[in-house]
């Protein structure tokens, strides 16, 4: 089969939706697929074994394209479907598979080509856009029926978490299958070769620790408000931020310098993906304050296999995948969030047993060969579909 899969990111980055275009183009090209790869012109390059990587030609492309809607996410979004169009006419492909927005592009070249498309859906654009702009959620329903669109066409819609199927499920004739993210350290580097972070920043006491974009859904404010509450009973703490923009850390430094906690918080900035093993397990506590979304972080899922406790909103996009037995579950709120942290800290058996259950969940749900062995299921559904209709 040859497949030419639309990717409208920075292809490759070390962010969630990347990490599992990454992870799918791994396992569909060890089936003997074909696959072409179209995305954007920002991103690092990767060479696999039947797979071609194409980049959409754009004109004074942006050097960073943040996550989430933006103008520049429009713009680039133009001149990849320029691409696809050339592509289509040059190739003859078996399957397009779309990734988020590219499903307008997909469902396009399908009237176009009359070749079938799968919808890759790890976001809701009418969830983004009425958390950003909230004069959108007057449009609520025009941008929900707007965004149903490709799934009503698609041979198959791939959710990334349960919340998000029960949208399609809504509006979809095709296959309907959850591919959930999984945990990123069966490949990762070991604690031994990562810095000494207790060494590098003159650490004694615990290290909470939270690893992943600054971007305001993630509930860094949260975290820092909560954790100048929990400094004031146990100020031996030290919070450990990894990821980030620079224009982000500098302002959530500036945040914690207020809270009077600036020489208890440190930014590492980004790290490489292969080494996150060994900077989790050099924390005491690991902190998911997401306050927006339903989607889950895929960040959530190498936290539960870590060894070390979690601290999680009790929001859908944590409570679809884990459980109180699992990880501490609080609301979004900075006193609860505080006290919890502090309890966690000084309750080593229920740290030890929130850890152990973690683990479990994901050996049982959320491994790369638990990862591969759904992929490989979807794709006998899409082959019997194909050949059914061929």
């Amino acid at each position: 089969m040859k497949i030419l899969l639309l990717s409208p990111q920075p292809f490759y980055q070390e962010r969630g939706t990347t990490i599992a275009i990454d992870l799918l183009v791994r396992c569909l090209t060890d089936r003997g697929y074909s696959v072409d790869i179209l995305t954007y012109p920002v991103g690092e390059d990767r060479e696999y074994r039947n797979m071609t990587l194409h980049r959409a030609r754009v004109p004074f492309a942006p050097r960073e394209i943040k996550p989430g809607f933006s103008i520049q996410k429009i713009y680039c979004d133009v001149f990849l479907f320029l691409g696809a169009l050339r592509l289509m006419r040059r190739n003859r492909y078996d399957l397009i598979h779309a990734v988020e927005e590219a499903g307008f592009i997909a469902l396009f070249l399908q009237r176009l080509f009359r070749v079938p498309f799968v919808l890759d859906v790890d976001s809701s654009m009418t969830t983004q856009l009425a958390e950003r702009f909230h004069w959108m959620r007057h449009f609520s329903s025009i941008l929900e029926w707007l965004e149903s669109r490709p799934a009503r066409r698609a041979l198959a819609v791939v959710p990334m978490c349960e919340d998000l199927a029960v949208r399609a499920r809504r509006h979809s004739r095709g296959i309907v299958f959850v591919l959930k993210d999984v945990s990123l350290l069966d490949n990762a580097t070991g604690a031994e070769e990562v810095e000494d972070l207790r060494l590098q920043y003159a650490i004694d006491g615990p290290i909470l620790m939270y690893v992943g974009n600054l971007e305001e859904y993630q509930g860094i404010d949260l975290l820092l408000e909560s954790f100048a509450m929990m400094s004031q009973a146990r100020s031996d703490a030290h919070l450990l931020i990894i990821g980030g923009s620079d224009e982000h850390i500098d302002k959530y430094r500036r945040k914690a310098e207020v809270l009077r906690v600036g020489n208890l918080v440190h930014f590492t900035g980004r790290k490489p993906v292969a080494n996150l093993s060994g900077y989790l397990k050099q924390s005491d506590l690991l902190v998911s304050p997401r306050t927006h979304g339903t989607n889950t972080p895929m960040k959530i899922y190498s936290y539960l296999d870590s060894g070390v406790p979690v601290l999680a909103t009790r929001l859908p996009t944590h409570t679809q995948v884990v459980t109180e037995n699992e990880a501490a579950l609080v609301s979004p709120d900075a006193h609860e969030m505080a006290e919890t942290m502090q309890s966690l800290l000084n309750d080593h058996a229920e740290s030890a047993r929130l850890s152990r259950n973690a683990r479990d969940l994901i050996a049982k749900e959320h491994s790369l060969s638990s990862f591969r062995a759904n992929v490989d299921a979807l794709f006998v559904k899409i082959e019997e579909r194909l050949a059914a209709t061929s």
